[in-house]
């Protein structure tokens, strides 16, 4: 064990021991339990099959031999009678955990570590088996090293011995040695293990536990291709020029094979599988085309309509300067690509760190929210004419229509409609290079409306000419703008409490008298457009300083209903009730429309209650992580998802995201 990642365990130990608020997490007695348990009855100078039976409290984990960046493996001290011996304990396979940027190598439930115990040839009546052990438990927060005793008197007999389901699930639960030998290159951060396989065998999501600390950097992403009878697995290389590696490679629902590589050749070329494999070529075509017909109807929304449609007067003033119309469509378009692109890099970014976060992450922060409502509120005042903007209410530009792009792709980020749940979902299993093809896709299709109206002359000639009815309709395109701003009022008020709405009015009046004052300038021909701009920006930035931070306030659900969680599900389903599940958030539009239309009217409200169908809800508006693993479990990058559960059915229903009354009433009317 090197050095280095010795002393960070430690450090790490000892941070999670001294944080107070974990504190309470801390149990009365061990967290994780063991206990000694012998497959059937030993012979003298034969073998037995002995487990350690680790129970896991809730909420807890242990580790595998390597534990990864933090952790601490179990060890143990024997206490054998004269001419014992036990061999090297097998673990079963680990799953992975990722906090706080930290990867572990982990078991979060009861689990069996297996070895064989050697019988003393002249052993007779009872063998008595003690042993010491000592382990780290851990949760999220909290790490508490623990130790205890077990022991176990075994019966020496010359009975065969008796069946043991449970020593044949443990079993099944150890990876299973792979006859041939496989080989590993290091290509400068690259290492790369051709592993025989052969293509019949059934794999889903693939991942390799290094056995040996050092040459593998955890925190790195893991990817498989497979190229005929041999699966290649690329990992990033972290220090050493290890003379082989061994590990644990995880193929899906608890399968697992030991791996033992040598250097040699790995062989180029193949086809990807896991994130991209699994989900297939069709997959992913399909997420990329979703995501482009989702940022489509994103220009229906209240908050990006009005931007679109200015864009379109703009052209209507140009008149028939084909060239501008063009580069104006084109530097638009490249704002809303390289807008969504880089809000998906950023919630790729944060989520490698170890936060679940998923698409419209930025809304969970207040701060965010309380820049989108100035936002919201200039863009408002502008439709009004009480000033006058160049990126989005004067002549087109370039640079300006870059800014509007970009612009109208971060208040588009609240609404998740139709085609966007499952594209998004897609976006986040596929390697980065992926993800931000899907993200690209969502910004091209924001853009689109407007690129086809500046290429198609015939339908640029169909603008109406320019007129009085152009400030008219502007004025008109206000409202939902301000509704927009009301709603983030709303918003802020239900992230961070009355203080941060009293910022969020305050900032909002001041920015009125601000940008009232420039437009008065402007009339009178005068200059101070900069200076509008600059005190602007300083406004934005103190009011996002100080806006209250978020309030982790309990889950807010309409009433009758109760709150979301996967034990809350169970219980109504083993009660048999019949469930309807929707995850929702104060900022996702499409969400609120749905609960106003559907979820929450009367009718609806009168079927469940004759056919007894419990409403759980889970408040996404926060960013709970427990909710975010959950829809990433389902495939989906955030809210709104309807689910509907019947007992005896092994899988919920997915209901579309555009819901309506009578799709809720008639699958209420079937339980009846």
């Amino acid at each position: 064990m090197l050095a280095g990642a010795t002393m960070l365990r430690f450090l790490l130990l000892f941070a999670a021991l001294i944080a107070q608020p974990a504190l309470a997490q801390l149990p009365r007695g061990n967290a994780i339990r063991p206990e000694l348990v012998a497959e059937g009855p030993a012979h003298p100078g034969g073998e037995v099959e002995i487990a350690i039976l680790m129970h896991t409290s809730p909420g807890w984990h242990g580790y595998w031999l390597n534990p990864g960046d933090a952790g601490l493996p179990m060890t143990i001290q024997w206490t054998l009678p004269r001419g014992a011996s036990v061999g090297p304990l097998r673990y079963p396979v680990p799953s992975k955990l990722l906090v706080a940027g930290i990867v572990n190598y982990v078991y979060e439930r009861d689990h069996a570590i297996l070895t064989r115990l050697k019988v003393p040839a002249d052993a007779s009546d009872n063998l008595p088996i003690r042993a010491e052990a000592r382990w780290l438990a851990c949760t999220d927060q909290v790490c508490v090293p623990e130790k205890g005793s077990f022991a176990l008197d075994l019966s020496v007999g010359v009975g065969r011995p008796t069946a043991n389901t449970r020593f044949d699930d443990w079993r099944r639960a150890l990876p299973r040695p792979l006859a041939s030998t496989a080989r590993f290159e290091i290509k400068g951060e690259k290492v790369g293990i051709a592993v025989p396989l052969p293509r019949n065998v059934t794999i889903g999501e693939p991942y390799f536990f290094p056995a040996e600390e050092g040459p593998i950097d955890y925190a790195a992403p893991q990817t498989f291709r497979r190229v005929g009878d041999t699966l290649v697995v690329e990992l990033k290389h972290r220090r050493g020029s290890p003379q082989r590696l061994t590990g644990v490679l995880a193929l899906g629902d608890g399968r697992g094979l030991e791996i033992v590589a040598v250097p040699g050749a790995v062989p180029p070329g193949g086809s990807p599988i896991g994130a991209v494999g699994a989900l297939g070529f069709n997959a992913v075509v399909l997420a990329i085309l979703g995501a482009l017909v989702g940022g489509i109807l994103l220009n229906l929304m209240p908050c990006v309509f009005p931007i679109l449609a200015l864009k379109a007067l703009h052209l209507a003033k140009s008149g028939g300067d084909e060239r501008a119309a063009r580069r104006d469509s084109i530097a638009y378009a490249g704002g809303a690509i390289v807008g969504t692109g880089l809000l998906g890099a950023l919630l790729l970014a944060i989520r490698a760190g170890g936060r679940s976060a998923g698409w419209a992450f930025q809304l969970q922060d207040p701060r965010t929210t309380v820049i989108l409502l100035l936002l919201a509120t200039a863009i408002t005042l502008n439709l009004l004419r009480i000033f006058e903007l160049p990126v989005i209410g004067s002549e087109t530009r370039p640079t300006g229509s870059f800014g509007t792009g970009a612009l109208a792709a971060f208040v588009a980020t609240p609404c998740a409609g139709p085609f966007l749940g499952a594209a998004l979902g897609i976006a986040l299993l596929l390697p980065a290079y992926g993800s931000i093809a899907v993200f690209a896709a969502l910004g091209f299709g924001l853009a689109l409306p407007f690129v086809v109206v500046a290429f198609v002359p015939a339908l640029r000639r169909r603008l109406p000419q320019p007129g009085a009815w152009m400030a008219r309709l502007q004025r008109f395109l206000a409202i939902p703008m301000a509704a927009t701003a009301v709603g983030c009022l709303w918003l802020l008020y239900r992230q961070a409490g009355i203080a941060a709405l009293g910022v969020g009015l305050t900032a909002v009046a001041a920015l009125v008298l601000l940008l009232a004052w420039a437009g008065r300038r402007q009339r009178r021909g005068e200059s101070g457009g900069l200076m509008a701009l600059g005190a602007a920006l300083l406004l934005s930035g103190a009011a996002a300083m100080l806006v209250p931070q978020l309030q982790q306030s309990a889950s807010r659900v309409p009433l009758g209903a109760g709150v979301w969680s996967e034990a809350a599900v169970q219980r109504e389903l083993a009660a048999g009730h019949p469930a309807f599940v929707y995850f929702t958030a104060d900022w996702c539009l499409t969400c609120k429309a749905n609960e106003a239309a559907a979820i929450e009217r009367e009718s609806t409200r009168a079927a469940f209650a004759r056919a007894g169908v419990k409403v759980l809800v889970g408040d996404w508006t926060n960013g709970d992580p427990a909710i975010t693993r959950f829809l990433e479990s389902q495939g989906r990058a955030g809210a709104p998802l309807y689910l509907w559960y019947e007992p005896g059915k092994a899988k919920p229903e997915e209901l579309p995201q555009i819901l309506t009354p009578g799709m809720l009433s008639e699958r209420a009317a079937r339980q009846r």
